[in-house]
């Protein structure tokens, strides 16, 4: 398969991944136990946000390397970095479940939180990517349209999470007016 498919393939599974998220909390405190216990219901989705990332992420490759009949040698520096990968992408999906949850306790969307994560995601990528392999001819040999894209993903991000329909606030009731009463 391209690259193309497994890149979209991704983008569909992590475009949900909030919403679901946001969703397993909500089942959390779905019950009247659940509900005495609102507090811990983002760590507990998150919990088992970790077990499925242990078959999925341990598990799986564990079939595909026994399949691909791998030497199983690992060098120092691969393990290293490859934790260090891991480790930043477990620290992102807890501060996103920190992020959901005061964001639900404030009023706002899922959606609002996860616009800034992947609106701002690409912009800190393409930092990190620049300053750990620079291009050829330093920063000038970047072209314009890269730094267009930046912005306009920044530009992206905070419009769908400042405009999102689901981030609008709840319109309140009018109040009822008894009859005879003068405005």
């Amino acid at each position: 398969m391209s690259w193309q498919i497994f890149a979209v393939t991704t983008m569909l599974f992590w475009g949900v991944y909030g919403v679901l998220l946001h969703t397993g909390r909500l089942g959390m405190i779905a019950s009247e136990a659940g509900k005495a216990d609102v507090a811990n219901a983002s760590m507990k989705a998150f919990l088992l946000v970790g077990a499925a990332y242990f078959v999925v992420a341990i598990v799986g490759p564990l079939i595909v390397l026994a399949r691909n009949n791998t030497n199983w040698s690992f060098t120092g520096k691969g393990v290293t970095w490859s934790f260090i990968a891991g480790t930043a992408g477990a620290i992102g999906a807890f501060t996103l479940i920190l992020a959901l949850a005061a964001a639900n306790r404030m009023g706002s969307s899922p959606a609002a939180v996860m616009s800034i994560v992947f609106g701002g995601a690409p912009i800190i990528n393409s930092i990190v990517a620049l300053s750990i392999h620079p291009p050829e001819g330093g920063f000038k040999a970047i072209p314009v349209p890269f730094f267009i894209g930046i912005l306009m993903a920044a530009c992206g991000g905070f419009l769908v999470a400042k405009f999102s329909p689901s981030n609008a606030a709840a319109k309140k009731p009018a109040a009822a007016v008894a009859p005879g009463a003068q405005h």
